[in-house]
């Protein structure tokens, strides 16, 4: 497609996004003027610049709210944990493992790198932070560098290779006319050093961070947690402080068991992962949050309930809202989302990121070194709609076009897998599934974007070399 006016308009406002977050400031305001302006100036109309900003944030709320919502309920169930001193005894076995903050550090990312592998990170973001993120806290380690590393071993080491569902290999490899194996291992040899790498590189950069276990500093930490805020515990609540306090973990162990069986029992493509285990635990947290709040008080869990529903609401959107404007901009810069956020019925719509890629292919030079780092860029371009899946076809397609004599068309496109699921996957854009990370960690999903992006490129840059040295 020909390049208009609206597709440069589309670059420099994601430019100045980029810029803005370099500079640690909030790039909602440029991304809602941004969507305004490439609406009005693609469709020539003032009145769909107008309905564009309000469709397109809807769209991304739509797209979103099931992370808010899984937020939601698995804060409010940590509030009724917390009313009846159940929260304290439920982690209290997870702190035996975790003696210290470094310990800390390496058990995060063992634990998140393998259910994260098996089931994708959207199940694994709320169990880890529920079980483990507050057991981590409390012996040192720093919340943000929790944050950090949760996503670095899930959202980025594990679903960028993709080994064990391997959706993102068969969609590279698809592209590219490859067999799926051959990218998948490739991918999870290149996806394991971009991780090693960031994660270590993480590690030197929180380790003075990392306080004593007895660390007065590291109880009040873990109040800043979502759900260990202060609370009054019901008197004479012993028995169910240690019924729950292993029911809870026992029902979120039962749903990991039967995620299990069914990945087992039904092939690669059968089992509860991404949004279905999500939707899973997400229903299981909900009726233990019933139970629990009937255990607070029969006749108050009526009010109770409400109350521990809406205050996770109000964590979930005062921490995560921001983003949702600025998913708009980018799911405008796709075309699974343009049609409907320029509403354009039936007419085929403008896919502007992915056609301002396209059209820069041809200025990449014939060199093995040139055209791995052309597709890496490639890839983190197309992963800045948030998705990280989404950018495959085309980086898998332009390996194949792009393979020459020196580096095969494989390997290309586990590079390019790499450019697009540690960018959109997501570890370093805020509008992706990195908003549950940081939603469970209580931190800004824009800072911790940003704390993110060095270790990252430096990890893809490392990988991206070593990839040109073996293959």
């Amino acid at each position: 497609m020909e390049l208009t006016l609206a597709h440069w308009l589309y670059a420099l406002v994601t430019l100045v996004v980029i810029l803005t977050m370099v500079f640690r400031k909030g790039v909602v305001l440029p991304t809602l003027l941004g969507t305004f302006l490439v609406s009005w100036i693609y469709k020539g109309s003032l009145v769909t610049g107008f309905t564009a900003v309000f469709n397109a944030n809807l769209t991304a709320a739509k797209e979103l709210f099931s992370i808010f919502l899984i937020i939601t309920f698995m804060v409010a169930l940590l509030h009724s944990l917390k009313d009846l001193g159940a929260d304290q005894q439920m982690i209290a076995p997870v702190q035996r493992i975790m003696t210290n903050g470094h310990v800390a550090f390496f058990v995060l990312v063992g634990i998140t790198f393998v259910i994260s592998l098996f089931f994708w990170p959207t199940p694994a973001v709320p169990l880890i932070g529920a079980l483990l993120m507050p057991a981590a806290v409390r012996v040192g380690m720093p919340i943000m560098g929790a944050a950090m590393v949760m996503a670095l071993a899930g959202q980025g080491m594990a679903l960028a290779s993709d080994y064990v569902i391997q959706v993102a290999p068969m969609l590279s490899a698809t592209a590219a006319g490859v067999e799926t194996s051959v990218v998948a291992d490739k991918a999870l040899i290149l996806s394991l050093i971009t991780g090693a790498v960031a994660i270590t590189f993480v590690y030197f950069m929180i380790r003075k961070e990392i306080r004593k276990p007895n660390d007065p500093v590291n109880a009040d930490n873990v109040k800043k947690l979502p759900g260990q805020e202060e609370a009054d515990v019901v008197p004479n609540s012993e028995k169910w402080q240690k019924f729950f306090a292993v029911l809870v973990p026992l029902s979120m162990l039962g749903v990991m068991v039967f995620m299990v069986y069914t990945k087992f029992e039904g092939g690669r493509s059968g089992g509860f992962e991404g949004g279905d285990g999500a939707a899973l635990i997400g229903g299981v947290a909900v009726i233990l949050l019933a139970f629990a709040t009937l255990a607070y008080g029969k006749v108050k869990a009526l009010d109770r309930v409400s109350e521990h529903i809406v205050s996770g609401f109000v964590f979930a959107f005062k921490a995560m809202g921001p983003v949702i404007p600025i998913a708009g901009f980018f799911f405008l810069g796709s075309s699974d989302f343009a049609g409907s956020i320029l509403s354009m019925g039936e007419a085929e719509p403008p896919a502007f990121l992915f056609d301002l890629v396209q059209a820069g292919q041809n200025a990449i030079p014939e060199s093995a070194f040139l055209t791995a780092f052309g597709i890496l860029i490639i890839g983190i371009i197309t992963g800045l709609d948030g998705s990280g899946f989404s950018g495959l076809p085309l980086t898998g397609a332009l390996s194949g076009a792009l393979a020459n004599g020196g580096l095969d068309s494989s390997t290309l496109a586990a590079i390019g897998q790499m450019g697009s699921i540690w960018t959109g996957g997501g570890t370093i854009v805020a509008w992706s599934s990195l908003v549950a990370v940081a939603g469970f960690c209580g931190v800004s999903a824009l800072e911790l974007a940003r704390k993110n992006f060095i270790p990252v490129m430096l990890g893809l840059i490392v990988s991206t070399l070593l990839a040109l040295w073996i293959w």
